[in-house]
């Protein structure tokens, strides 16, 4: 309820809200929503009351926490429940332990820090405190088994099109988990299945997004970058991940109803890699061409010398 009361605020912070309106918004009574105030307040939120007027929330340090960051979710949002930590050594592991437990559609598990994030491929993902967003989502869409693998491609776009709204710069994708900036990862994807041997049960996808690092360790230096080194700025991270979801969710339907059809040319749009020469190295190979975009399921076309188009479902990719 902290969360509803704040995002009351949040959205009348021109003016004063009384406790009566608030109170019959939320569905509870005024001294609770006394106690959540009284609550924010102790939490460093500067909410000023005045007498016959009600509450005004004034400008605070961005904070990460559970009712920070649902303050910020549209009331259509597919996430309804959010599970944050301070400190966990992942969130994909929170997330699919919350499964194991039995956790609905609709879950956010989230993290001010990771001390042992994951990445593709058994890497380890730089997951510091206080700087960037690491969480995971839990969704079970009604979907076969082999179509998994798009949300991987929905969600670089909902990120890419969050970040763009929030900061203004040029994001790319790297096919199929990297956000680039200038050339540099910002973002990476990480999406597992549970599955029977018949059907999808759930789908969870880990998002690492560096936001306010000032600086990498220097294996990272010229690799990775975050939205502070781009554009100078910091940025609330609860706000952030508002953006993603709110995304995610718009796209999420759009995607139950409508297929992959409607994400592949939002994808495209971005892309890195298409119409330039790559290699793709696989599990057995290293495949060398031009990239030539996804097919309708979001596997990668690549064109070798030979003209032969092969047909990519899971590779890193080096661009030329």
């Amino acid at each position: 309820m902290k969360g509803q009361v704040l995002k009351l605020l949040r959205e009348h912070n021109t003016t004063f809200l009384s406790g009566e309106k608030m109170s019959q918004v939320i569905g509870c009574s005024r001294t609770a929503i006394w106690k959540h105030i009284d609550a924010l307040r102790k939490e460093g939120y500067d909410i000023v009351a005045s007498q016959n007027k009600g509450y005004q929330l004034r400008d605070t340090y961005p904070m990460l926490s559970e009712h920070e960051i649902l303050s910020y979710l549209p009331n259509d949002s597919l996430f309804t429940n959010v599970i944050f930590y301070r400190s966990i050594n992942s969130t994909q592991m929170a997330a699919q332990k919350q499964v194991s437990d039995g956790m609905t559609h609709g879950t956010l598990v989230v993290a001010d820090e990771q001390t042992n994030g994951k990445g593709r491929l058994g890497r380890t993902w730089h997951s510091e405190k206080d700087s960037g967003v690491w969480m995971s989502l839990i969704v079970k869409p009604d979907i076969a088994f082999e179509q998994a693998p798009q949300l991987t491609l929905l969600t670089a776009v909902s990120v890419t099109r969050a970040i763009e709204k929030l900061s203004k710069v040029n994001v790319t994708i790297k096919w199929p988990n990297d956000l680039l900036i200038n050339g540099k990862k910002v973002c990476g994807i990480l999406t597992e299945m549970q599955a029977d041997t018949d059907r999808l049960l759930s789908v969870i996808i880990g998002i690492g997004l560096n936001v306010n690092h000032k600086q990498f360790p220097d294996p990272l230096t010229d690799i990775a970058t975050s939205l502070f080194i781009e554009t100078g700025k910091t940025y609330d991270r609860s706000q952030l991940i508002g953006g993603i979801l709110d995304e995610f969710t718009k796209l999420y339907q759009l995607y139950l109803d409508d297929g992959f059809t409607i994400i592949k040319p939002l994808w495209e749009a971005h892309a890195s890699s298409t119409g330039k020469k790559i290699s793709a190295r696989t599990a057995t190979t290293v495949i060398e061409g031009i990239a030539l975009g996804i097919d309708n399921e979001g596997v990668l076309l690549l064109e070798d010398e030979a003209g032969k188009v092969h047909k990519i479902y899971s590779a890193d990719i080096d661009l030329h």
